[in-house]
């Protein structure tokens, strides 16, 4: 064949995805790199013709795809420690937070840091201390902080 030889097209194609991988977002193209650097080194070793190249090659970069990626994306981490780190409204589960218009089920407004949030429940009036004790859209609902037992 005239030329560079097929096997140094396939390592120089692999190279090529690889660094792509890295300016690239997403996580494909090393698999199909690592299929072409293979087929590359298999055919230097081994004449093959190019329709043999090409369908190890289709053979090596869906198997290489199918078993890294089912790796690789096994070992996500699901889990947080921090479950409501990006849910601003979670987070004030169980805060206890001070009545700035009195509060009743028809609704009131509480303050929480240095803003103020809408809230139903209670009764409470101003100045009284609350529980958050669940979050509906953006409006928080809360009771009493110490609420007496009925007599």
């Amino acid at each position: 064949m005239n030329g560079i030889e097929p096997a140094w097209l396939w390592l120089i194609g692999g190279v090529v995805l690889l660094i792509a991988e890295v300016i690239a977002p997403g996580f494909f193209l090393m698999f199909i790199g690592g299929a072409a650097i293979a087929t590359g080194l298999i055919s230097a070793i081994v004449p093959l013709g190019l329709p043999l190249q090409l369908a190890l090659f289709a053979i090596l970069a869906v198997a290489s795809a199918r078993i890294g990626g089912r790796r690789a994306y096994a070992r996500r981490y699901d889990y947080s420690p921090d479950p409501y780190l990006n849910d601003r409204a979670g987070r004030l589960l169980g805060k206890v937070v001070v009545v700035v218009e009195a509060v009743d089920s028809d609704g009131g407004r509480v303050r929480v840091g240095d803003s103020q949030w809408s809230a139903r429940g209670g009764p409470a009036a101003i100045g009284e201390r609350v529980r958050v004790v669940d979050i509906e859209g953006n409006c928080l609902k809360v009771e009493p902080e110490h609420k007496l037992p009925p007599p």
